[in-house]
């Protein structure tokens, strides 16, 4: 009973927000409340709900203070060379720029935290699509495979808590995966060259003077895509036609006043005079998150409350900072919590324990000796619909236990569960997804149902390199 209320719980929330029916928020936790009376446990719901909240408590601090952070640092000037430098090598051809958004998110992804590589990517890349008014779900959905490939990194969290659940080393895990995962990234990028190749048929592209001057300037220029691709300007405005909603968005998006702010050069916000120490700064802020000298919320908390007071010594300049990002913090600190009602819920009343069990006991005894394969491709749903915790925790070992039954190594258990996390990036149960959409301004919804097939392939071209490599 409990597990086929699970699965409904979930499919609910996930038809509802997709066909736009519920805002994200209300879904995280109308849905859950409603399912955990269903199944006669509404007395308990409170403790459920605080459990929840206080387990993502330290998250949605994080995920706060480091809006504020990286938020300043964009106000002050920190990342325009960035975002100049990314333009020139896009040459705002469409095709560039999506490519360029795969390898921008793989690299930041190397500090571990996807949160941190969703601020900085969009922070580089949003002006940009904005201005030549691409598909955000397009932005989003690659930055979102792309760092769930890099999630496998050691201290990325996957793979240590993989080696802590089976009691084996992390290195000898992950290392053999190398080939594996590069197989997986290369195919994020190939797949980027694909989305980006359709954008440009769709719109066309900017020359680069043309993308560099104030908006109301610039005239499109398309690059023989059909005429329903091609964007007209009436009155400053980007009227766009064709393509699909978030595409529609973005145009329409592009003439609010907020087209290439990141790149204005004489904004009253900048302080290049306090450049280095600002990057100096951020570098030893992701250095020190990297270490684990201090819990990450501490760290945000303290880096926020320094670039504010060095960058802006006037308390009005600190509050009218602090209020230009209270819509993004409002926004992802809400969704995190609302999460917390949904994860515990799932968690409190054993619906994710009986789903794992049920899936774990409907892999036919016949695949016990391909259990690796079967953990690999469990990892998609398994990820996707709990958090890491409880699959690498309370569904790997008894996975792993079957295996050994059949002689497979519990090594290669533990590298087949790591395919999902390309899928695993864009779940609703993973706070950072809602600082990528919250940033991007993009519906979760458009973004599960534009993401949610490319990162799935992805996660099986990765299990499918680890089986013809031998690593699986």
């Amino acid at each position: 009973m409990l597990t086929v209320l699970g699965f409904a719980m979930i499919a609910t929330f996930l038809v509802l927000i997709m066909l736009k029916k519920m805002s994200p928020i209300a879904a995280l936790v109308l849905i859950p409340a409603l399912f955990c009376v269903a199944v006669g446990q509404g007395a308990q719901l409170g403790d459920y709900v605080i459990e929840g909240v206080g387990k993502l408590a330290p998250t949605a601090a994080m995920l706060m203070f480091a809006i504020v952070y990286f938020g300043v640092m964009i106000d002050v000037g920190l990342f325009d060379p960035i975002v100049r430098g990314i333009l020139r090598f896009c040459k705002a051809d469409p095709v560039r720029v999506v490519v360029g958004t795969a390898v921008l998110a793989a690299i930041v992804s190397l500090d571990g935290d996807g949160s941190t590589t969703f601020m900085i990517t969009v922070s580089a890349m949003y002006p940009l699509y904005k201005r030549l008014k691409m598909s955000l779900v397009v932005m989003t959905g690659v930055a979102a495979t792309a760092n769930g490939v890099m999630n496998t990194l050691p201290w990325g969290g996957p793979t240590a808590r993989a080696a802590t659940a089976l009691k084996l080393d992390a290195a000898d895990i992950f290392v053999p995966m190398i080939p594996a995962l590069g197989v997986g990234l290369l195919f994020v990028f190939a797949l980027a060259y694909v989305l980006g190749r359709r954008e440009r048929k769709r719109i066309g592209y900017l020359t680069l003077d043309e993308a560099l001057v104030p908006e109301t300037e610039a005239v499109l220029v398309t690059a023989g895509g059909k005429g329903k691709g091609k964007g007209e300007r009436k009155g400053g405005k980007a009227v766009g036609a064709g393509g699909d909603a978030s595409g529609a968005q973005a145009g329409a998006g592009a003439g609010e006043g907020d087209g290439f702010q990141g790149l204005d050069p004489k904004r009253a916000t900048l302080r290049p005079k306090l450049y280095w120490f600002n990057a100096g700064l951020t570098v030893a802020l992701l250095a020190a998150m990297i270490l684990e000298l201090l819990p990450i919320p501490v760290l945000f908390l303290l880096g926020a409350a320094l670039a504010l007071t060095v960058n802006y010594p006037k308390m009005d300049d600190q509050k009218a900072r602090l209020a230009a990002h209270a819509d993004n913090v409002l926004n992802v600190a809400g969704m995190v919590f609302a999460a917390a009602v949904f994860t515990g819920v799932l968690t409190g009343t054993g619906m994710v324990k009986h789903m794992a069990d049920w899936l774990v006991g409907a892999i036919p005894a016949g695949m016990g000796p391909h259990m690796a394969l079967v953990t690999g491709v469990l990892s998609l749903p398994l990820t996707y619909f709990m958090s890491n915790d409880g699959f690498y925790f309370g569904v790997l070992p008894v996975l792993a236990e079957a295996g050994a039954a059949h002689g497979v190594s519990p090594l290669e258990i533990a590298r087949a569960s790591l395919v999902g996390q390309a899928l695993h990036m864009s779940s609703p149960l993973v706070p950072a997804v809602y600082v990528l959409v919250g940033m991007a301004k993009v519906e979760f919804g458009d973004h599960t149902r534009f993401t949610v097939k490319w990162a799935a392939l992805t996660s099986l071209v990765v299990l499918a390199a680890g089986i013809l490599f031998g690593i699986i």
